[in-house]
């Protein structure tokens, strides 16, 4: 899951949001120098990833994307993960999409001087360009995916992977809408680890 999985996810404990949401910038495993609760929140940020990367539903929708996107499957999968959070919103949270977007760009700014650089100056190009509610479109998962592609070496891969979701649209769907569930269970299941 990408940035909108990580936060439907992460409670309601603006720390661990906070937490979660920039865990990727974040190296190592001395985590003493961030407050309790946003190094629970990089441990969430963590579990979730190695679950997601090992899942059987995850390693199906990966597959279907390697021909295309290569080492970057999995970058393209959390992506379109986001997508279908985002599109099936309504079945997931009674708050709607827009809502909860202005909520968690509202905290993430009031928390920004507390994290990583690189975090910080990605934050006031997501809040601009409301990356969070365009995932609900393939348009906005292809332009997230071009992102992507001029950032990380090799990533021209990335480029036209939405063209898989078209065609594939369904078995992401229910591949992520199974997914959620067991993801939120193992989470509950190792919360006192985080």
């Amino acid at each position: 899951m990408n940035f909108l999985g990580h936060l439907y996810v992460s409670g309601n404990r603006p720390l661990v949001i906070v937490g979660n949401f920039m865990a990727d910038a974040v190296k190592g495993r001395d985590l003493t120098g961030w407050p309790k609760d946003m190094q629970t929140g990089i441990r969430m940020h963590r579990h979730i990833d190695t679950y997601t990367d090992n899942h059987p539903l995850t390693l199906k929708g990966r597959e279907r994307l390697r021909p295309h996107c290569g080492k970057y499957a999995g970058v393209a999968l959390d992506l379109f993960y986001d997508h279908a959070i985002a599109s099936r919103w309504a079945l997931l949270s009674d708050e709607p999409l827009a809502s909860f977007t202005r909520r968690m760009y509202r905290l993430l700014q009031a928390h920004s001087h507390l994290m990583p650089e690189r975090t910080r100056h990605m934050l006031p190009y997501m809040v601009r360009h409301d990356w969070l509610t365009s995932y609900a479109r393939v348009d906005g998962i292809g332009r997230a995916l071009r992102g992507l592609a001029a950032r990380v070496p090799g990533g021209e891969v990335l480029v036209g992977a939405e063209e898989v979701l078209v065609a594939h649209h369904a078995e992401f769907e229910d591949e992520c809408l199974r997914f959620l569930p067991e993801l939120q269970a193992h989470l509950e299941s190792v919360d006192g680890e985080t």
